[in-house]
């Protein structure tokens, strides 16, 4: 088998197979504030965590079929500030209510009747609803092509709802939490039923292997 080469695809094919094979994916709703002061809040499954020193994480920006920029594109340049949330069970129905293509100006938090609380180290307010808000400011911006950016920001401060971290050991309680992830079209799923695997050091795979392991 050659396998498929995307070079001879269309832009829409490429992303039905990169959206069905790489899955699930995090999904960060992003609020940002307009020129206006209004709450902007939009979903994106292109995006992760890159580092955490510096703390980093990454979104995948696409533009209007125009080729101009769409409101969290906008103002993220223009101010550097945005909070990604992260999104739980609960928060699902309200996520994909943003993903509606309201007109400019509008605000889907409003429209979605989602409260905001006030962040610290940024003016974009976050959402009281989210199990987790990174408050972030942009490290740097790269175009590929005419339609699509990637946009780097700095994670200044995590905001969590009350049982959801151990503050002594800083451990995320994942029952809890309950995220969903972003398969394809209008699939997502839960992330209930989990398993562990033990990383080994290359010494404790060596001695498993050398005592007849698997």
């Amino acid at each position: 088998m050659s396998g498929i080469a995307f070079n001879e695809l269309d832009p829409h094919t490429r992303y039905k197979l990169l959206c069905g094979v790489v899955v699930p994916r995090p999904i960060a709703l992003v609020t940002t504030l307009d020129e206006n002061g209004k709450v902007n809040a939009a979903p994106f499954s292109f995006f992760n965590v890159f580092s955490e020193d510096p703390p980093l994480v990454v979104l995948g920006l696409q533009h209007k079929a125009d080729l101009s920029p769409k409101d969290t594109t906008r103002n993220i340049h223009r101010s550097g500030q945005f909070v990604v949330h992260m999104v739980d069970e609960a928060l699902a129905a309200a996520m994909n209510e943003c993903a509606v293509d309201f007109p400019a100006g509008s605000s889907e938090v409003e429209a979605a009747g989602l409260a905001t609380l006030p962040s610290i180290d940024v003016a974009v307010p976050r959402l009281a609803a989210a199990p987790f808000a990174l408050e972030c400011r942009q490290q740097v911006a790269l175009a590929f092509g005419p339609g699509r950016e990637l946009l780097v920001g700095e994670v200044l401060r995590l905001h969590a709802r009350d049982g959801l971290i151990d503050h002594a050991r800083m451990h995320v309680d994942f029952d809890a939490y309950r995220p969903i992830g972003r398969l394809f079209g209008n699939l997502y799923a839960n992330q209930r039923d989990t398993f562990a695997l033990t990383r080994e050091s290359h010494a404790q795979w060596l001695a498993r292997v050398e005592n007849g392991g698997q």
